[in-house]
């Protein structure tokens, strides 16, 4: 997996992570759009075929990631503002594997039974997995072996989102996010897509 992503990033900018035992590996991606784009992405979990319905057959592999925002000091694995994406894509992985399921796009579950926040700032108390949307084309399918390994971005959502989500369909919630500027990229300031854009003032 990571040769495949040197061959299409450039070694210099596909890196592996530190992992304890029993972790899925992980590494960090540095990409240029039109900023430098930071990448957490697993390194493995396509190890794992995973038994998708009939109907999605082909999406049998796949690697979870997270888009991080450049004003993150991600380094700084004790800050509880940007540590939980590593607690949060183990878990995903370890979950898929070891209950041998299966994740696809518009999958969704909450962080925890009591609704809390994912951290002090990401105020979200859900994650949708969701195809590439700011890095659709940089993070196409690709394949290693005879296997096309596919991208699932891991995406914070809030309640009211959740709830738009599951009544509308995750395309008209895609779309939600769209309009409003929202991709794959974590945000610790935006808020709801549900939220009116105007408030009356008087």
């Amino acid at each position: 997996m990571k040769k495949a992503l040197e061959n299409r990033f450039g070694a210099h900018r596909v890196h592996e992570l530190e992992t304890t035992e029993g972790e899925i590996p992980l590494l960090m991606l540095d990409l240029e759009l039109k900023t430098t784009v930071t990448i957490l992405m697993t390194n493995g979990l396509s190890d794992y075929k995973m038994p998708v319905p009939e109907k999605m057959a082909g999406l049998e592999y796949n690697e979870l990631f997270f888009c991080l925002p450049s004003y993150w000091e991600w380094e700084d694995r004790t800050n509880p503002a940007m540590n939980w994406v590593f607690d949060w894509i183990q878990k995903l992985a370890k979950y898929v594997v070891e209950r041998q399921t299966w994740f696809g796009h518009g999958h969704t579950l909450p962080t925890n039974k009591n609704m809390d926040s994912l951290s002090p700032t990401m105020k979200q108390n859900h994650l949708i997995l969701l195809n590439p949307i700011l890095l659709e084309d940089e993070l196409s399918a690709i394949k290693v072996d005879d296997k096309m390994i596919n991208f699932l971005a891991i995406v914070p959502i809030f309640a009211d989102e959740m709830d738009y989500k599951q009544g509308k369909g995750t395309l008209k919630f895609i779309q939600k996010l769209q309009s409003r500027g929202v991709n794959e990229k974590l945000d610790d300031f935006r808020a709801t897509t549900l939220q009116s854009r105007w408030k009356i003032r008087f």
